[in-house]
């Protein structure tokens, strides 16, 4: 059940935010770019031209919904990281990578606190949350996640992780490739929340696992038994019928 709940939150975030985003950038009285705008932009509080990193004019009137919509998506981030607990393997690589995507959790609440022009401190340490260690949470995600999960899935986890690594190096030293500053900040940022809608979809679609005992002749879970429940409980009988006649067990005195 918790699984299910984290499922739903890694969803519900992101589709949340991803409309938001669609609403926000609608209502801008100069047409928003996905290239030339940060996605910070969006969440800007006052109306002027920014200089840095790249001229552009800013103003966002709904700037209060898409920061709530940062915070939402941080807070059921990593929601989903402290219940979907099965979809990790028991090793190191996964408890860092759930480590570091809940860091991109409290990395996007950070943005959505502090505004880029209210506080461009705590918003610029959000960011690097975010694609620093968010994405290098992903790239482990790959080697941490259970070896019940699809191998598709598991490199692709990784690929998307090295992917987003890439393009943050080049974001920050400002090749952007073509695509712009918002382009190349997108490709940097947005892996981890389509991962997040994959792997939530993924595993609610997925039929939950019958526990030991829960019907008869389940077969035992631990490797290497290979009996059911129900033809231990038939030789358990026979082996009390062996001994009424009078055989032995090796190892023990025959029975008068």
């Amino acid at each position: 059940m918790k699984d299910r709940i984290g499922w739903l939150a890694w969803l519900a975030g992101a589709l949340q935010f991803f409309s938001t985003h669609a609403v926000v950038e609608a209502v801008w009285p100069r047409p928003y770019s996905w290239a030339r705008n940060n996605i910070s932009d969006l969440g800007n509080v006052y109306c002027t031209t920014q200089s840095q990193p790249e001229p552009r004019y800013v103003c966002s009137p709904a700037h209060d919904a898409m920061n709530l919509s940062f915070i939402a998506l941080g807070a059921l981030l990593a929601v989903g990281v402290v219940l979907g607990r099965s979809l990790w393997r028991g090793r190191w690589t996964a408890k860092l990578a759930r480590f570091l995507l809940a860091g991109a959790g409290i990395g996007f609440v950070l943005a959505g606190l502090a505004p880029a022009d209210v506080n461009e401190n705590s918003h610029v340490l959000g960011a690097l949350l975010i694609m620093g260690t968010g994405n290098l949470g992903l790239l482990l995600a790959g080697a941490g996640m259970s070896g019940e999960v699809a191998a598709g899935l598991r490199w692709a986890t990784a690929l998307l992780g090295a992917l987003a690594i890439t393009a943050m190096c080049l974001f920050l030293f400002g090749n952007y490739l073509g695509l712009g500053m918002g382009g190349m900040e997108r490709v940097a940022a947005f892996p981890i929340l389509v991962w997040t809608l994959t792997a939530g979809a993924l595993g609610l679609l997925r039929k939950p696992r019958i526990a030991v005992g829960e019907r008869k002749g389940e077969t035992l879970s631990k490797p290497g038994h290979v009996l059911t429940l129900a033809s231990q409980w038939k030789l358990a009988g026979s082996s009390h019928d062996i001994r009424a006649e009078g055989h032995s067990c090796p190892g023990e005195a025959p029975l008068h």
